[in-house]
């Protein structure tokens, strides 16, 4: 008959806890994958069920309020007009979000050589920035010939501020010790700017990224139904004006369905790009254990 050991058994029970804690860490983070795809899909579901109902239970017209299965319908049968628009106006949005990333991320380098340029040019963009484009539109087609020069400065305009103010606010942030420290060695403004304000500015750079990227959208859409001009050159602003005029409220949800989709899909790839350059060094990246 064998005795057994107090204390390997003392040891053994500690090593039993830990597993039946991984094992409840593992079943909570299978909760949090499935929770951040299930509940936002479950309440979209409600969501659309309580329209449904809403429009049978109180007879409201299509042309009022159309039922869901309405609008996916129209949606299907105008695809072929509603993504000609949607790529129109995805057009404008990814060439202002890239003139408003050059623009901006130039600028905001600038702004760290040259304090006398921050201070003589940051007003006028703030000023930009709280002017309503809605009020600036107008003047901007009156002297613009060219409609889709228009479109593009309406939406760049929306989208610079976000990238230029939180690239400026991260090259500025570099600790100041290691910037001494560049400096006792000797390295130049390139190379203190490259090695050091550089890496420190892109997760803000990034944060302002993914702003701009829906801003540069909503700028598109604002300087379209400032713009009215329909043929080849209609975005999905202008289609939502004209079903409108139409009373066609059916055309006008699934238009405004894919405006709201592409937004949340620029959103979703420009923090996909952000995770990507960040999961391996940046704090709001890298994942803890629980």
């Amino acid at each position: 008959m064998t005795i057994s050991d107090p204390t390997r058994a003392a040891q053994a029970t500690p090593a039993l806890t830990l597993d039946a804690e991984d094992r409840a860490r593992i079943r909570r983070r299978k909760l949090e994958r499935t929770g951040a795809w299930a509940l936002p899909v479950g309440l979209l579901a409600l969501f659309v069920l309580g329209w449904d109902w809403l429009v049978v239970a109180n007879g409201i017209p299509h042309f009022i309020l159309p039922r869901p299965g309405l609008v996916a319908s129209t949606l299907v049968n105008d695809w072929p007009m509603l993504s000609s628009a949607l790529l129109i106006t995805m057009q404008i949005t990814m060439m202002a979000l890239a003139v408003a990333v050059i623009g901006g991320v130039g600028l905001a380098v600038l702004f760290t050589q040259s304090r006398l340029v921050e201070m003589s040019l940051y007003p006028y963009a703030v000023i930009l920035q709280v002017t309503p484009i809605i009020a600036i539109a107008p003047l901007i087609f009156v002297y613009v010939d060219s409609h889709i020069v228009g479109l593009l400065i309406c939406a760049w305009l929306v989208a610079f501020f976000p990238v230029l103010s939180n690239t400026t606010l991260g090259l500025n942030s570099a600790d100041h010790n290691l910037q001494d420290m560049f400096r006792i060695y000797g390295a130049t403004r390139w190379q203190t700017l490259r090695y050091l304000r550089l890496p420190t500015a892109l997760p803000y750079f990034l944060g302002g990224l993914r702003i701009a990227g829906t801003l540069a959208l909503i700028g598109a859409v604002v300087a379209e139904y400032v713009a009215g001009t329909g043929g080849t050159g209609a975005g999905l602003a202008f289609r939502i004006l004209e079903a409108s005029y139409r009373l066609n409220v059916p055309r006008m949800f699934a238009a405004l369905i894919l405006i709201a989709v592409t937004g949340v899909v620029i959103f979703v790839v420009l923090s996909f790009i952000s995770h990507l350059l960040l999961r391996k060094w940046h704090e709001s990246a890298i994942k803890r254990e629980a």
